[in-house]
């Protein structure tokens, strides 16, 4: 048994026995009523999930394991003081609630990279799909794919012992970080350069070598790599793609079953897609206004443009969220990033100029609780300035980042012994009865 493996028994032992006792002995305790618009908008704000990775506060935004973001660059290992955080620490950090030590993740990276061998089959079944076929849907196809060689579900037909559910789960998760980067840069290739495979280089983390596999290769773009695996790693149980992770999960469907239903919810426009969504808009206004920056002239017709959106009944891409009240800490940190390492691009300068200009327009109108930037806003900017101009494949990055905080809950899930998700539902007579009409 590996030390981390062997933390997380030690440490799941005392919290599986928290869990039963809070069930058995506490169940009846009343957390919160529940009224009409809550079920009908979306079940928004409703306690219904028991998530450990990270919390989503409307002031300070994401904390994983009670960290911020500000926190988690100050206090998670480096490659060197001035870079990012290594997102194997982060991993380590939800999987465990334990700050790591650097030699703590260089042992992860290590082991990442020995787990990283992606079955030959997965690359033949991408093969056999049309180069139309969207990064998104060629990514859940892949890791459905890869289900064949699931450890949970081969011991489970054994008869496995549910106390010991979490122990072939968690062999599972680990396996399938490491090979995601080698399948969704191999998609990458395939779509979009020359074809050819480049693998993971054993000197090399994990987000660092995802950019490499790719065909990008320099410590700037390393840097942003382990940037974005960090900040778009985990928002809570609530949203998409990790509430679809581990509804299937309950089930007790393997991880990789898990993982995919995930990624299709990520895929879907409201969610993951979003982050193409916002490049699509602001490519169509920049060939509708002219190029543009943030001079005051040049900002006059960004309003404008942002009010003509609104004013036809659509929303400004890559503003608002369900939960945060402020500007997101994931949007500061890849504006503080570009604030450091580039210098003269015209797109990142009509981001900044929307942040100016996008916040004032909403609040005005009265009705939007949230009027301030979240991650999508900044994240294809300084994806493009890279080179990595493909927007049609950012999804499948975020992807790769969410699975640090999906899969880590999963095991927790497995070590909790959680049941089946099933909540009650009611027709609309229900509705109606309740409401008096």
């Amino acid at each position: 048994m590996d030390y981390i493996k062997k933390k997380l028994l030690e440490k799941g032992e005392v919290e599986r026995a928290v869990v039963k006792r809070l069930i058995n002995e506490f169940g009846h305790v009343v957390i919160e009523d529940v009224n009409i618009d809550q079920v009908l908008t979306g079940m928004k704000g409703i306690t219904g999930l028991l998530t450990v990775t990270s919390k989503l506060d409307p002031e300070s935004g994401i904390r994983y394991r009670g960290h911020t973001i500000p926190e988690l660059q100050e206090k998670l290992p480096k490659l060197r003081p001035e870079g990012e955080p290594l997102p194997e620490g982060l991993f380590y950090l939800m999987l465990l609630d334990e700050m790591p030590t650097r030699a703590d993740v260089d042992s992860l990276s290590k082991e990442w990279y020995n787990r990283s061998h992606v079955p030959e089959h997965v690359f033949r079944v991408l093969d056999s799909m049309p180069l139309t076929s969207k990064p998104m849907t060629q990514f859940s196809t892949a890791i459905l794919s890869m289900a064949t060689e699931s450890k949970f579900q081969k011991a489970y037909r054994d008869g496995l012992h549910k106390n010991d559910y979490w122990d072939t789960t968690y062999e599972d998760v680990m396996n399938l970080i490491a090979r995601l980067p080698v399948v969704a840069a191999y998609i990458y290739r395939r779509n979009f350069a020359d074809g050819k495979f480049i693998p993971p280089d054993p000197n090399l983390d994990w987000a660092a070598n995802f950019a490499h596999m790719m065909g990008y290769d320099n410590n700037e773009i390393y840097r942003l790599f382990r940037l974005y695996m960090v900040i778009h790693a985990d928002h809570e149980g609530g949203n998409v793609s990790a509430h679809a992770t581990h509804l299937v999960g309950s089930a007790l469907s393997n991880p990789y079953y898990a993982y995919a239903a995930g990624m299709l919810g990520l895929a879907g426009p409201l969610h993951g897609y979003a982050n193409q969504e916002v490049m699509t808009w602001i490519f169509e206004m920049l060939e509708n206004i002219g190029d543009c920056g943030c001079k005051d002239e040049e900002k006059a017709k960004i309003e404008n443009y942002v009010k003509k959106t609104i004013s036809e009944g659509k929303v400004i891409p890559g503003y608002g969220h369900a939960v945060l009240r402020v500007t997101d800490p994931r949007f500061t940190a890849q504006q503080i990033f570009a604030q450091k390492y580039v210098t003269n691009d015209r797109l990142i300068d009509v981001v900044n100029c929307l942040y100016e200009i996008v916040p004032p327009i909403l609040k005005s109108l009265g009705k939007v609780k949230n009027p301030w930037p979240n991650v999508d806003a900044f994240s294809g900017a300084l994806l493009q300035h890279y080179g990595i101009k493909e927007h049609f494949f950012y999804t499948v990055m975020f992807g790769v980042s969410r699975a640090l905080g999906v899969l880590a809950q999963i095991v927790w899930d497995r070590m909790y012994n959680l049941p089946i998700e099933r909540p009650s539902s009611e027709t609309l007579e229900f509705f109606k009865e309740k409401a008096g009409i």
